[in-house]
């Protein structure tokens, strides 16, 4: 099933919801998850919101549970492992 998870501003997962109660709750769209999630208040725009919403898949409600206990964070292109650097033009 997909799932929708909202990483907070240290790119932690914090809170997740299926498909169903996305289409449910906000009306299917991602933003407004993530603009209720940030706790920016209802009067903020969905640019202000700080965080970020992943859409994820998994099969079960124990796998996406075992991922939110793990606690990982997304990496950004800037944190890669790969031997590169920026380029200057």
């Amino acid at each position: 099933m997909r799932y929708y998870v909202y990483f907070d501003r240290y790119r932690h997962p914090s809170e997740a919801i299926n498909e169903n109660e996305l289409a449910e709750k906000y009306d299917n769209d991602p933003a407004k998850f993530r603009k209720a999630m940030s706790g920016e208040g209802p009067n903020a725009t969905a640019e202000q919101a700080v965080g970020h919403v992943g859409v994820l898949n998994f099969e079960s409600v124990k796998e996406l549970q075992a991922y939110l206990d793990a606690g990982e964070e997304i990496a950004g292109f800037y944190e890669c492992r790969a031997d590169s650097r920026p380029y200057n033009f």
